[in-house]
């Protein structure tokens, strides 16, 4: 991200609806569901993408400006899965209900009443409203009032949505005015190695190492594959209906635990002077997995440049710029030598053929990440590698809290008394 973007923010809102017409809102979204469908079916057809937003406006039974929203949102999928496959393919048999997208003033409304309330009316069909007063935290509410005044802030797209029964509305917020810093005026670099149950995290200066931290996620590998099975079994019994449920509920599942540590990563890197965040860059990375059918499905199923993207605007929000990196034996090359070679590193351990340092593998890779950073983006030098912080960790927990960090104890399991790899579970 660059010093010129504006910084986006969206904040979630439940609706109370004071009219009976609840359910013209679930019929909207019924109705969006059947364009998004749609778009995919015409995007897999092979059919123009700029025919399908005209040729689906006039026959659906939705706001122009909602149906345009839908049609943007679907081809957007379809882009996504063709760039990197966060989520697999997208599907064009949706059976729940999808949310209802809009520009501000365009399809749907939102004021400040005299009680301080914030007042909405969104156009669910054709000259057909939904009206009500906006209930959420104090801190969304105060941040959307402050960008209805128009201090800095200004609202611009929202999605009317059900979850768990209840509809909700998520109003986007930009500013214009907050811009990232530039990356080369930084102090730090923090390196960011993700892997499939943990992010590594290694804070580097012109000192030196200023921190690490081993951040781990194992629920989330475990729960795609709890959700993967039980989809496949839905399958063979040939319960399709419940498919889409399924999957709605493990992205919900995801994406709530991806939210939490991209905000704890951001967090933990404003400790430090001017962060730049560096990760790789694995945009051709599900190109080059061959490992075998089981694990090329967990590789490709798990959400690497998903988490790097929430940290991304994250850290945006907060001026921290982010950048990436070539990923070339980020994973093999030893911090201290340099010497690289695959036989390095086997699972969570890395031992240089060389040296004979030895450490955490993702935390060794996170190092190699912010060096390559500071090679590619900063104009100062590399500072001298010769050994490194004890590694900590921590483990996201359900509830969103974060254990005190867990410390090695040298010499468990047969790692070197050197303090240097963390062993905790």
């Amino acid at each position: 991200m660059t010093g010129s973007q504006a910084l986006v923010k969206t904040l979630d809102f439940q609706l109370d609806i004071q009219s009976d017409n609840e359910g013209l809102l679930y019929d909207a979204t019924l109705e969006a569901r059947r364009v998004y469908n749609e778009t995919i079916r015409f995007a897999k057809e092979g059919v123009d993408w700029n025919s399908i937003s005209p040729r689906l406006e006039d026959d659906a039974n939705l706001v122009k400006n909602t149906t345009q929203r839908i049609v943007a949102k679907a081809l957007g999928a379809m882009e996504n899965y063709y760039e990197y496959d966060d989520f697999g393919k997208p599907s064009h048999t949706k059976d729940s209900t999808y949310p209802l997208r809009a520009n501000f003033t365009e399809g749907y409304n939102l004021s400040l009443t005299d009680e301080g309330d914030v007042a909405f009316r969104i156009s669910a069909k054709p000259y057909n409203h939904v009206k009500g007063v906006l209930d959420g935290s104090d801190a969304h509410l105060d941040h959307l009032k402050t960008a209805l005044k128009s201090d800095g802030w200004k609202v611009t797209t929202s999605e009317t949505l059900w979850c768990d029964g209840e509809p909700e509305l998520h109003v986007n917020i930009r500013n214009n005015e907050r811009t990232v810093r530039d990356k080369q005026d930084s102090r730090t670099v923090v390196g960011m190695d993700v892997n499939e149950d943990n992010v590594a995290l290694t804070a580097l200066s012109e000192d030196g190492v200023e921190d690490t931290l081993v951040i781990a996620f194992p629920e989330i590998k475990f729960e795609r594959h709890r959700y993967f099975t039980m989809r496949k079994r839905v399958q063979n019994a040939g319960k399709s209906s419940i498919h889409d449920t399924l999957e709605g509920r493990e992205e919900r599942f995801v994406r709530d635990r991806l939210h939490k540590v991209s905000h704890h990563i951001v967090e933990w890197s404003q400790q430090f002077e001017k962060p730049c965040i560096v990760f790789e860059d694995l945009k051709e990375m599900r190109d080059s997995i061959d490992y075998g059918t089981r694990m090329n499905r967990r590789l490709h199923y798990l959400p690497f440049r998903a988490l790097q993207f929430y940290t991304s605007y994250k850290a945006a929000f907060e001026g921290i710029p982010s950048e990436s990196i070539d990923p070339y034996k980020t994973s093999q090359r030893c911090p201290l030598c340099g010497h690289a070679e695959r036989a390095n590193r086997r699972k969570k351990r890395f031992k240089c053929k060389s040296c004979d340092h030895q450490d955490h593998s993702d935390r060794s890779a996170s190092v190699n990440i912010a060096v390559k950073g500071i090679e590619k983006y900063m104009d100062w030098n590399v500072p001298a590698l010769n050994s490194l912080p004890v590694v900590r960790k921590v483990r996201r927990q359900a509830s969103g809290l974060v254990d005190s960090p867990t410390v090695t104890h040298p010499t468990v399991r047969g790692y070197p008394a050197d303090g240097q790899v963390e062993v905790s579970d």
